[in-house]
Order: structure tokens, then sequence, then C-alpha cells
């Protein structure tokens, strides 16, 4: 059973005098308990947007969201049902989630608090060790937000989510801002959590390296749409999507041989103006008329695998060509 489905999600936006924006066009994902899911793409092609719709931070304009087997909705100024505290988010930008005025030991004890989890003289006791599961002193609980490194304000993000004693968390970039050194650090830590506490992770990046150290499956997202899923495994040793295959190419690798990565050709479309068909048929090298004057839609493959290609498709666009890439 799925711990957080969303179902034909859609968003858009509207603009004043301006073509609306459909920011997600129908998108499908389902999170599994104990399990990470990477959900990636380009920038702009929205990924954060569902993200907070998986949190319930923003309301789909279609499609549902359901937690546990229940529908979430919008959060608001009151309290968050119970149920739902078990969802849990962590942003991009560490810094701007914590309170610059407030030691970490009182923003730690604030979901302990709110939600009745322990007696007030436990507290400091569990912000000790939520600390400890991220890797950080006890002594930090004193200390406010500003005199931690980027990577260390990142384990305390993660630190308050914990707090809730969440069964999901939904992470949106929380590697993009870090230098490499403390991506590593806290992709291992997000994996060590996620095996020891049993926390199921959707995990949204753009970084399809960093997604297969840790994920358990793949999503793939182009212009509002999921294109791709699979196992992690599969998605890497054998992309089916032309899209899936041209950002593992422009991955940079060390070969030894000097080889530079396959820059994927044009840019991400307005999404307020997408193009017929399938909306990866202006950068495919594989287009066919098929492709310019209709959607192709996700349909299953082998091992829980799907993807929204004509190349899959009888009577497509043709067979697929170049489905294998070299593991680097």
């Amino acid at each position: 059973m799925s711990l957080l489905e969303l179902d034909s999600v859609e968003v858009t936006y509207s603009r004043r005098g301006r073509d609306p924006v459909r920011a997600v066009a129908g998108a499908s994902i389902d999170l599994r308990p104990g399990e990470i899911m990477g959900l990636v793409g380009e920038s702009g092609c929205g990924k954060s947007t569902l993200a907070r719709v998986a949190a319930g931070l923003l309301a789909p304009s279609a499609g549902a969201v359901r937690f546990d087997g229940e529908p979430i909705g919008k959060l608001s100024r009151r309290a968050r049902p119970r149920r739902e505290v078990k969802l849990q988010m962590v942003f991009q930008d560490p810094y701007s989630s914590l309170n610059p005025r407030r030691r970490i030991g009182s923003q730690l004890a604030d979901a302990i608090r709110i939600n009745r989890l322990l007696p007030a003289d436990q507290h400091e006791r569990r912000v000790v060790e939520l600390l400890g599961h991220v890797g950080l002193p006890a002594s930090a609980l004193h200390s406010y937000p500003h005199q931690f490194s980027g990577g260390q304000r990142q384990r305390l993000a993660i630190a308050r989510a914990l707090a809730a004693e969440p069964t999901v968390l939904v992470l949106d970039e929380p590697l993009s801002a870090l230098d490499a050194s403390a991506q590593a650090q806290v992709a291992n830590l997000l994996l060590q959590l996620c095996r020891e506490l049993k926390i199921a992770m959707l995990l949204i990046s753009h970084d399809l390296a960093i997604v297969r150290q840790i994920a358990d499956r793949i999503s793939v997202m182009y212009l509002g749409l999921i294109v791709e899923t699979g196992t992690t495994q599969q998605i890497w040793s054998e992309p089916q999507h032309p899209y899936t295959r041209a950002l593992i190419g422009a991955i940079p690798h060390a070969d030894g041989l000097g080889t530079k990565p396959e820059a994927l050709p044009g840019e991400v479309p307005d999404p307020a103006r997408p193009p017929s068909g399938c909306r990866f048929h202006p950068r495919c090298p594989h287009t066919h008329d098929r492709c310019t004057t209709a959607a192709p839609s996700l349909i299953p493959l082998a091992g829980e695998r799907t993807v929204a290609c004509w190349l899959h498709v009888e009577g497509g666009a043709g067979p697929a060509t170049d489905t294998t890439t070299t593991d680097r």
C-alpha cells in the first residue's frame, strides 16, 4: 500500500492579462513505506510545485493527494490534523526556514510541545536525541542558526522535521545549496535515517548522480508531467525515455578519457505555451510525426516500470534506439 499518493495532480497559476501557467499538468506519484523516491528533472519542470502539493502547502487545481489512504487539504492557520503532522517537509534553504533569533533547542522542541508528544520535562532529552540522529553535539541546542555551517543548518532542518515523528519526509532540493562534501554527508544521513527510522522520503533534485546513490525508485519529470518511472537501477542502466537518457548523458563523469558530457539541446519550453503533442518533441532526437500531434500517456513496461513515449507504443514512432547506457 502506498503511504503518499499524488493522483493526476494539476497546478495552474493565473496571471492577469497573460496566459495561465500550468506548472503541473497531471502528474502521478506513489511513495511506499520506508522507501526513498527521487523526483528529478531540469529547473522549471514543476518539481518544487509538486513537492508543495505533496506536503499540503499548496492546493492542487485538479487531482487528488492522499496520505496514508486519506485525502489531505491545503495547510491553513488552523492546527493541522494530528494524522497529517506525520507528513513533514524540508526546504532548500535551511537558513530561511530557521528563526535566527531563537536558540536551536527551543526551535526543535516546538513540534514536541505543540503536538504534545512528551511531557515538558522530557523535551530537552528528546532534543538532544534528535541532534544525535543528525550527527550534531548536544551543545548545539544552546546555539543560534548563524553559528552553524550550511551543511549543519540543513541537518538542523532535518532534525526539526524529525521532531514531529514523521512517517514521510518531502525534501525539496535539500542538497543543492551545499558544497560537494556537505552534499555527500547529508545524502548519507538521509539514507541512514530512512533505514533506521523507517521513514519514507520524496527527494526532489535536479542532480541524478546524488539521487542515484540513495533513492530506491526514480520518477523523471518534464514540463509538468512524469515521463518515466522505475527502480534506480532500471532508470540508470536502461533509461527508456529520450529525456532520461539525455539527463544521464549530461552528468559529468571521471572516465580518464577527457570525454565531455553530452549537453541536452534547447531549453525547457514556456509552461504557459507548451508544445503540441509530446512536450519533449522539440528537443528529442527521435521525433516522429505522431509526436508532434498527440501526447503519449504513461504505459506500463516490465518490472513495474512506466514510460510516456511513442517509441514504446505499438504503431507509434518506431523502435527505440540506444536504450542502454554504460554504467559510470
